[in-house]
């Protein structure tokens, strides 16, 4: 060891342009004439490093070379498969084979449970604190610590002064990792990054005896895991090796670099390697980290000799460091000159709110592609910001690719097999079902367009209150439907023989068996396309890795839980783009970004909570353990993050954006924002990027339309000449444009699917049940037994009777009481639900009683039953609730079948909750002036009365020119069906305050 060279370690500074700078000082240092670089292994994080560096020689290399080999050793994230890139290392039997981590995360899942026994969470919730489990598993292998370290005395103290939720975790995490591992040793195994780090290890020891033929370079590897850091030294020693670290800030004066803590090397043997006052939130913390488990002190780090393409300004590294200042050190800015603040060419851009915030990143990205050849990447951990740019700049036909892709749950292929699930889950309600039917891959193979119409048409159908679950209901509506369109059953036929063997799986379901029917039945509804392009292929690996997984452990779960496990799963799955998009924009999340260079590069979405993410605590392990174990705390991502744009900031043009709110409220800009403003001080308003911002605000505003005026429309004498029905002469007469809507124009208002029980459709289950029953004789069926049946007819859903029935079964009850009394007074009832018309004026007026009594007398009782409250006295005064006059004009007229007779009795059966007590509904009303009473109309002139308001309105507005002036009585309560039509918000207040 003695006559090893001195270790070879690099660093390329922030503003050189990692990826570029890198690639320029390896040309001409390793390659050949003959053989161009194809000697050099070349180790790199990820193998998103090695896609920009392969960009970084492209660019570089003049017009072609061999390239060298490159393997990826690790990231910070550690998401990579390592382990089987040093395989050719003649590791062979000494190193056993990698556990499979899905099969690992569901046997965790199952051990919790058993562990956990009736304390354990349903499956879902298992199965995420498995996963979160498998995260702490592998962060204590990546770092070394082994099981009997979890144990020590020193370790089991801290627990012991935990509270005792923390305590019951840490023992729940010991017994379990117990028994994993005598799992993996029953099969020979080893978890993923512990077969990992046997590697490194091997690596190391087999280099260090026989140096490798050729040179090696470990370039941008940051992660300062023990088994990594003891193969970048000897790496470092190899001849013609180097380690070369990204950003490492060797200005940093050595009491700030003191003041970072201990990072990993602990005074005393009995000391933490982490200090409680580690500055493991400061960008170059982990650099550290590193070194110190390298045992290489920064002095021996050399600066790197070349620079990017896109390098800035040396002083921009002396700037950024000074802006990473620890708190302590960071006093120091009062005495700075401003040259030593100023971040020349770095511009900071505060937007109202996200949506403005991707309008101006793509117009400063659309400015910059006017330049040629210039280069511009936005950076944001945001993903939905990401998508907002992306469709902004399809204004100006600029196609760019988000590299960091989306979860697999938000992509079509993905989205099928989710809807699909989540019809099992609710037993095919309608709100999945036609999310499903109108999927863009559904129907594809049957011809879309018939596909979608007949979609339409169920859609349409399945309005209202949600039916019973199954498809029982389902193929009634078909069936009603093939009425009109005779293609559709056998339309629907088709999917609910796809839809049939799902719905009818047992309640303790096999997952693995699951996943193959689900796969089998989006299949069959979609066809073979569905597993094509990137999505699809991503579908059909997650779908065949989970299944060979969830069968050699034999999980299963109850169907409802299979959407929210799907979508866990789909979560963890990124999908990313092909090649396609404009070649100088590039989108990055933050891994993506990492030794990525641009002339411009905005860093978007620097807001508290996003960038930095807010440190996510271990589950099962408390902060105090991981630290004594030598883990570092969940703040150490925090330096992670100050370390990417630290990186960032390094290039010629950088915007910092960041918007005052998102979708749920105010924010607080990123920490680093506030850092950088800071430092700056009163240099900050000549770094604000605001022409961006402006220009974002002015290019979709278009001139102040004029106010809206109240709507009166007028339409032709022609167009008037419509049918007046008894319950829209209401409308006509309280607001003539809701009459105008409905009547003229001929809209009806859409129920929402999955609808709350409506008041017209619980007065229509009520009016089909009253009919049935007074046909049948007023008691020769039994009213409650005929109830049941209408409403299983209906296949309302079974929380929607079982709310309603109690209730509407007592005021049947008081309807059934009300008659047999009636009945002994001489009182019958004559029609039900019976359709009457007249001709007034010469135009229809036609309606359906409720119901018509024969009175003692000979005279006629006009009835009519509510749900709920009826109308007052003083709305059938005012001419406002005129059913039961205008049903009693068209009866005293002769317009009802066998009904004949002066109608003297005018009554409201209201089926609402009665005034004599708590627990009884059902009542009686009668808008009659008479008595005490002080509103409605004296009986004697009830008829007459209703007859005048029927005039007015027929002469103003059927056979007159009076306007249908929306909102003509505004005070009046009612319908609200059109408001949106006639635009009532544009133009009410103002119309109120003018008044």
């Amino acid at each position: 060891m003695a006559d090893r060279p001195p270790p070879q370690v690099y660093s390329i500074a922030a503003h050189r342009g990692f990826a570029d700078a890198l690639v320029a000082g390896l040309i001409p240092r390793y390659s050949d004439p003959q053989l161009g670089l194809a000697r050099l292994t070349l180790l790199l994080p990820s193998s998103r490093a090695q896609r920009i560096v392969t960009e970084a020689f492209v660019r570089l290399s003049g017009g072609g070379m061999l390239l060298p080999r490159m393997a990826m050793v690790g990231d910070l994230d550690l998401d990579e498969t390592l382990g089987p890139l040093l395989d050719p290392l003649g590791a062979g039997a000494a190193v056993p084979s990698a556990a499979d981590p899905t099969r690992r995360w569901l046997r965790l899942a199952e051990l919790l449970a058993a562990e956990m026994a009736e304390k354990a969470p349903k499956t879902p919730g298992l199965l995420r604190l498995s996963r979160e489990m498998a995260r702490s598993m592998d962060r204590l292998a990546i770092e070394g610590i082994e099981l009997g370290d979890l144990l020590d005395e020193r370790v089991s103290g801290i627990v012991g002064d935990l509270a005792g939720h923390w305590q019951d975790a840490t023992r729940l995490f010991a017994r379990v990792q117990v028994r994993w591992l005598a799992d993996l040793e029953a099969r020979g195994e080893v978890d993923a990054p512990v077969r990992r780090n046997l590697l490194f290890d091997h690596a190391a020891e087999t280099w260090r005896a026989k140096p490798p033929p050729h040179p090696i370079v470990a370039a941008g590897i940051t992660s300062a895991s023990p088994a990594l850091a003891r193969l970048l030294r000897t790496i470092a020693e190899l001849p013609g090796g180097a380690v070369i670290l990204p950003d490492l800030d060797l200005a940093l004066a050595d009491d700030v670099w003191t003041m970072l803590g201990r990072a990993g090397d602990p005074a005393s043997d009995g000391d933490a390697p982490f200090g409680d006052r580690d500055a493991v939130s400061h960008p170059q913390y982990h650099l550290k980290l590193l070194l110190h488990r390298m045992g290489i002190a920064r002095g021996e780090v050399d600066q790197w000799h070349r620079a990017g393409l896109a390098a800035a300004p040396p002083e921009r590294s002396r700037a950024i460091s000074n802006l990473f200042l620890p708190a302590a050190a960071s006093a120091g800015w009062v005495s700075l000159p401003a040259a030593q603040r100023r971040l020349a060419g770095v511009r900071l851009m505060e937007s109202a709110h996200p949506g403005e915030e991707a309008q101006a990143i793509a117009i400063l990205i659309r400015e910059a592609l006017e330049v040629p050849e210039r280069r511009v990447a936005l950076i944001t951990p945001d993903r939905g910001l990401a998508g907002r740019v992306v469709a902004h700049l399809r204004r100006w036909d600029i196609a760019a690719d988000d590299s960091a892709g989306l979860p697999l749950s938000q992509t079509a292929a993905g989205r099928l097999l989710l809807l699909l699930a989540e019809v099992v889950a609710t037993r095919a309600s309608p709100v999945p079902l036609l999310a499903l039917l109108v999927h863009p891959a559904a129907g594809t193979e049957q011809g879309r367009p018939q596909w979608l119409e007949f979609a339409r048409l169920m859609d349409r159908e399945l309005r209202g209150p949600r039916r019973a679950p199954g498809l029982a209901p389902l193929r009634a509506a078909a069936e009603k439907l093939a009425r009109r369109a005779s293609d559709l059953a056998e339309w629907w036929a088709g999917i609910e023989a796809v839809l049939a063997p799902l719905l009818d799986w047992p309640a303790a379901l096999a997952l693995d068996t699951a996943l193959g029917e689900l796969a089998q039945a989006a299949e069959a509804l979609s066809g073979p396309g569905l597993w094509s392009g990137p999505d699809g292929r991503a579908l059909a690996a997650l779908v065949e890795d989970l299944r060979g997984a969830a069968g050699q452990v034999g999980t299963s779960l109850v169907p409802e839980d299979l959407a929210q496990v799907l979508r866990d799963a789909m979560d963890q799955v990124a999908v990313r783009p092909p090649w396609g998009g404009h070649p100088r924009i590039a989108i990055y999340g933050l891994l993506e970004a990492r030794m990525s260079r641009a002339d411009l590069v905005i860093c978007a979405g620097l807001t508290e909570g996003s960038w930095p993410a807010s440190p996510a605590p271990e589950p099962l392990l408390p902060p105090a353990v991981l630290r004594a174990l030598g883990v570092p705390g969940g703040e150490f991502r925090i330096g992670l993050a100050a370390h990417d744009l630290a990186g960032a900031l390094g290039a010629p043009e950088v915007v910092l954006s960041w918007a005052q709110r998102d979708e749920a409220g105010p924010v607080i800009p990123s920490r680093f924002v506030l850092r950088v403003e800071a430092m700056l001080g009163d240099l900050a308003d000549a770094h604000r990027e605001v022409q961006a911002v402006a220009l974002a605000r002015e290019i979709d505003r278009a001139a102040k339309a004029p106010a809206y005026p109240q709507p009166m429309p007028m339409p032709s004498r022609a167009q008037r000449n419509v049918p007046v029905s008894v319950t829209a002469l209401d409308r006509l007469r309280g607001d003539p444009y809701q009459f105008y809507a409905q009547a003229i124009l001929g809209l009806r208002r859409l129920d929402p699917l999955d609808a709350d029980p409506t008041a017209a459709w619980k007065g229509e289950v009520v009016h089909k049940v009253l009919e049935r029953w007074h046909k049948a004789g007023d008691g020769a069926g039994e009213l409650l037994a005929i109830a049941a049946e209408e409403l299983a007819e209906m296949r309302a859903h079974p929380l929607v009777r079982s709310l309603w029935w109690p209730r509407l079964s007592k005021a049947l009850q008081w309807i059934d009481a009300q008659i047999v009394i009636q009945r002994a007074d001489g009182r019958a009832v004559l029609v039900s639900e019976a359709k009457g018309e007249m001709e007034y004026m010469g135009v229809k007026v036609h309606g359906r009683a409720d119901r018509i009594d024969l009175m003692a007398d000979g005279s006629l009782g006009i009835v009519d039953y509510k749900t709920g409250s009826p109308p007052s006295g003083s709305m059938v005064e005012q001419g406002f609730a005129l059913q039961l006059g205008t049903i009693g004009l068209i009866a005293n007229d002769g317009g009802f079948a066998g009904v004949t007779g002066e109608p003297t009795k005018f009554e409201y059966w209201s089926l609402a909750k009665s005034i004599k007590g708590k627990d009884q509904f059902g009542y009686i009303y009668e808008p009659v002036k008479e008595g005490q009473k002080k509103s409605g109309i004296p009986r004697a002139d009830f008829l007459s009365e209703s007859e005048r308001y029927l005039r007015e309105a027929i002469g103003d507005y059927i056979l007159g020119e009076k306007p249908f002036t929306a909102r003509l009585n505004p005070d009046l309560g009612g319908y609200n069906d059109y408001d949106q039509l006639m635009r009532l918000d544009e133009w009410q207040a103002r119309t109120e305050t003018e008044a």
